[in-house]
């Protein structure tokens, strides 16, 4: 009973996030909305902000999960996408609200995870240090990070995958010799 019930909060709050502002939802509108009383939002939740950052950190957790390989950059933007493309206005009106660095962790957070995954995947049997690891994921995550945020920057404008897709034609061999010089290097 009580997963069901933090799930409809949770479910309600979504939906009502994707019709409109945060700053124009209320308890009482989640409440209402999902058929509970007050008491029982604040069972689960001390207020708005912990619910909204309870949702990011269920996701990614939940996207971590589902993305346990990853086999290229554009499978780490996918990935890191995916919440978003799924609930566009409900992302833009967390991104515009004063909840918007809540959003940016979560993003920098399953930016670090795919990126980490897909680059132990690419190093597998290469010989580099530690550090230039830690560099090369900094690196791309930074990247990664960077698109997602612009493309919010400008509404979530169509076409983001396309437009990585161009960016990694262009950039195609950079990682490589990257590495390569890494080696070198040791």
């Amino acid at each position: 009973m009580a997963s069901f019930t933090k799930k409809a909060i949770r479910d309600s709050f979504v939906k009502l996030l994707n019709e409109k502002p945060l700053s124009q939802i209320t308890i009482r509108d989640i409440v209402d909305d999902c058929g509970v009383n007050r008491n029982t939002f604040y069972y689960y939740y001390q207020d708005l902000p912990q619910l909204v950052e309870s949702i990011v950190d269920e996701d990614a957790e939940r996207m971590i999960r589902e993305h346990p390989a990853v086999e290229s950059l554009e499978d780490c933007i996918n990935a890191a996408l995916s919440f978003a493309l799924e609930n566009r206005k409900a992302v833009m009106h967390i991104y515009h609200s004063v909840n918007r660095d809540i959003y940016e962790q979560y993003q920098w957070r399953v930016c670090e995870h795919v990126v980490t995954i897909y680059v132990d995947g690419i190093l597998a049997g290469r010989q580099i240090s530690a550090e230039d690891r830690k560099v090369i994921i900094d690196y791309l995550k930074c990247v990664c990070f960077g698109i997602i945020i612009g493309w919010l920057e400008t509404g979530m404008q169509e076409g983001i995958q396309t437009r990585f897709q161009r960016i990694y034609e262009l950039k195609q061999g950079d990682l490589e010799r990257l590495i390569a010089r890494c080696e070198k290097e040791k």
